[in-house]
């Protein structure tokens, strides 16, 4: 099952290496990673979505806590806002642009490109809605693909109860 967690961690060389070894150690596969600044100076706000059990999953998230650059881990359950970005690039001839027009209109999607035989949208949202899109663009010829990998926040400001605190 996928699981989505949170981290602040320190801004500094290295840190990112021994998180991503943490998840090494115990074979879990990362589905999703982002990594961007965070809400002080000096900190960085880590994303990651792993495939795990509920045992691994609480293992992880205690261990994460234990490393002393990580300032706090959050595990995001369904009271959380979690969303995805992607960049799809798909043929779209005179004949065939309409259809694929509609389908970005469904879904919300930007042109943020076009020459006379392609399009590329841009789409945000749940990883399910994105994944329905890609898969409606398929038949036309996804010509190239870029996701940003998962991006979360709590609903309310309230901590969990799978908040830990470094």
């Amino acid at each position: 099952m996928l699981h989505t967690l949170t981290a602040t961690l320190e801004d500094s060389p290295g840190v990112l290496d021994r998180v991503a070894a943490l998840f090494r150690r115990r074979a879990f596969n990362i589905h999703s990673l982002t990594v961007s600044p965070g809400e002080g100076h000096g900190l960085s706000r880590m994303t990651v979505t792993v495939d795990a059990d509920e045992t691994g999953v609480r293992r992880v998230v205690a261990s994460l806590g234990k490393l002393i650059q990580v300032r706090g881990v959050t595990r995001h359950g369904q009271r959380a806002v979690m969303r995805d970005l992607a960049l799809a690039r798909v043929k779209a001839t005179e004949s065939q642009r309409p259809q694929v027009l509609q389908i970005a209109h469904i879904f919300h999607a930007q042109i943020v490109d076009l020459d006379l035989e392609s399009l590329v949208l841009e789409c945000t949202g749940s990883r399910d809605k994105l994944d329905r899109f890609i898969a409606l663009l398929e038949p036309f010829g996804l010509l190239e693909l870029a996701r940003s990998g998962v991006v979360a926040m709590a609903q309310t400001p309230q901590p969990s109860p799978f908040d830990l605190y470094a």
